[in-house]
């Protein structure tokens, strides 16, 4: 049995309440084509208004909102006080989301986040009612979850794969859209629980967000330290997103194309016949078959972003960072040698579009 009020947070849990605003009155269900040219108008409007909080990151936005209209999860690797929470919370207001943000500690618990059945007084007795946590939003801010022990990752991983939380044996099912954009702190790693492979897998992206040119710091610092308060414009409706998730798997693409993803990924697995040498040599294991998925999926939101009916082998390029960064693990010869993911990734790229025909 459910309760609708709002669940009571813990100290380190912090939400935002859902728009007061009211949906708007029911109208004819648009056509695909109107669908198309809702987000195509409304493309550039996005950045602007974003522009409005956040300086720089085209490519972090690029990336997220790509993520967000697939249907996708986003992992965040970035410094502290990049803007992470400010740019997840600005794309919540754009969209008319409900955002929620949890802060992850050692001591959170899995009900912290799901939420937990409590004794209540009601008429004819006292019953048992399930209080939602603060997951139960349509985009959830997790951040640094590394520092959060493995059952209670665990909790949220469930909730990003199957969009319910179970509880006392029942099923709640989540507010759609769902969307989840975790962050991990790269610098301190002491007292931490990093996410293992397979949890890692359930990510589309893995986002870095790097520090900012001086010109762009420079009126970071300077808009943050005035007396302005700019408003965010609402854009869309939650509906909207979802119409916006069934239009991205329609739009075309060619079998070579998807070839392309599958090899790329291929191409990561050590001891594999298609597997380069330095692949051999620096990776100790590479992305499976979900990464050609969200490889496939991205570049048709990609491809839809910037107005093109078909996908193309640089919509495939362009997303093969925050695709495969978190799937290839890379071996201690590899840190020896000075090579990263990253440039692991590059080569890759490089070696299977020299060795796939024009």
């Amino acid at each position: 049995m459910e309760n609708e009020t709002a669940a009571p947070t813990p100290e380190t849990i912090a939400t935002t309440p859902p728009p007061e605003t009211s949906a708007p009155p029911p109208l004819p269900e648009p056509t695909e084509q109107q669908i198309v040219e809702q987000l195509l108008a409304a493309r550039g409007k996005i950045y602007s208004e974003l522009g409005k909080v956040i300086v720089g990151q085209r490519e972090v936005i690029e990336q997220i909102l790509v993520a967000l209209l697939s249907g996708g999860h986003c992992l965040i690797t970035g410094a502290p006080g990049l803007a992470k929470t400010l740019l997840v919370k600005s794309i919540a207001q754009i969209f008319h989301l409900k955002f929620s943000r949890i802060q992850f500690t050692p001591d959170l618990m899995p009900a912290d986040i799901t939420g937990t059945e409590i004794l209540q007084d009601q008429e004819g007795g006292r019953m048992m009612t399930f209080v939602r946590g603060p997951v139960f939003a349509n985009m959830v801010l997790a951040d640094e979850i590394n520092r959060t022990p493995p059952k209670t990752q665990a909790a949220l991983l469930e909730a990003m794969q199957e969009h319910q939380v179970t509880a006392a044996g029942y099923r709640h099912a989540l507010p759609e859209p769902f969307f989840v954009l975790a962050t991990q702190n790269p610098i301190e790693m002491e007292g931490t629980y990093p996410l293992p492979e397979a949890q890692l897998d359930r990510f589309m992206f893995n986002v870095v967000m790097d520090y900012l040119p001086e010109s762009d710091e420079v009126a970071v610092v300077q808009q943050t330290t005035a007396n302005l308060r700019p408003v965010i414009e609402q854009l869309f409706y939650g509906a909207d997103v979802l119409r916006f998730h069934e239009v991205v798997r329609k739009v075309p693409i060619a079998e070579e194309v998807i070839r392309y993803a599958v090899r790329l990924a291929a191409a990561s697995r050590p001891k594999q016949k298609s597997s380069p040498d330095f692949i051999n040599d620096w990776v100790s294991w590479g992305a499976g078959t979900r990464a050609a998925q969200f490889l496939v999926l991205g570049g048709k939101t990609r491809a839809l972003l910037a107005g093109r009916a078909h996908v193309t082998r640089e919509d495939i390029e362009a997303l093969a960072a925050p695709v495969l960064r978190h799937r290839i693990l890379i071996n201690y010869r590899a840190e020896a040698d000075g090579v990263t993911v990253d440039k692991v990734i590059t080569k890759l790229v490089e070696h299977v579009r020299a060795s796939t025909p024009q």
